[in-house]
């Protein structure tokens, strides 16, 4: 039984139970070291520098978190700010019949890695976002950018799994596994940190 799980058996009503999730929420932020966010703006910075391509990807509640990620840091920014140089950033997980096609001649542990065989250019960034750390397409897409010598970065959750040995880069929400929800609620925290710091600091 999880943290989730042991919380709702203690709750006597959603008033409790939500006051312990956010108490929760609050205790999985802080165990993100923020190091790994400098390392991570670095790596924006250097992409919009050169204009290189971010691409991000992820399943399921974490596709939803890079269609976000896509539009909160390139065009909200571009909207904001009017910079001449805006993030280059492009979601893996919102093209339906590539996603399909991919899926259903190649196999779904395909559906990021053939996309990136066609869009991928040298000096271009991928992010994984991943609860699990484990989720196939995400690790054979990430072991063939960094074959042809692209950065990877990771939005992780649990122990971390597989993605975290071997990305470049790892923002890692530490809790017990199954916990998806206050994982994800992390993810798209550190999507609004970011997106809100380069709102501000390219005005």
């Amino acid at each position: 039984m999880n943290n989730i799980e042991l919380m709702f058996d203690k709750s006597k009503s959603i008033k409790e139970f939500a006051d312990g999730y956010i108490k929760y929420l609050s205790k999985a932020l802080q165990t993100i070291e923020l190091k790994s966010l400098e390392d991570l703006e670095s790596e924006f910075e250097e992409a919009k520098e050169n204009q290189n391509t971010i691409f991000i990807a992820g399943n399921g509640g974490s596709a939803t978190t890079a269609s976000s990620m896509a539009n909160d840091l390139g065009f909200d920014i571009l909207k904001k700010t009017n910079t001449k140089l805006p993030f280059k950033v492009l979601s893996l997980t919102d093209n339906n019949s590539v996603m399909t096609a991919i899926s259903n001649d190649v196999g779904f542990d395909n559906v990021f890695l053939n996309q990136l065989k066609i869009h991928f250019r040298k000096g271009d960034k991928l992010i994984v976002i991943s609860a699990s750390g484990n989720s196939a397409n995400l690790i054979n897409a990430v072991e063939w950018v960094k074959s042809q010598g692209g950065k990877t970065i990771a939005l992780l959750g649990f122990t971390g799994g597989k993605l975290k040995n071997i990305c470049d880069i790892s923002v890692h929400i530490k809790t017990e596994n199954g916990e998806y929800g206050p994982v994800e609620d992390a993810h798209l925290v550190i999507n609004h940190i970011f997106a809100h710091w380069f709102q501000n600091k390219l005005k």
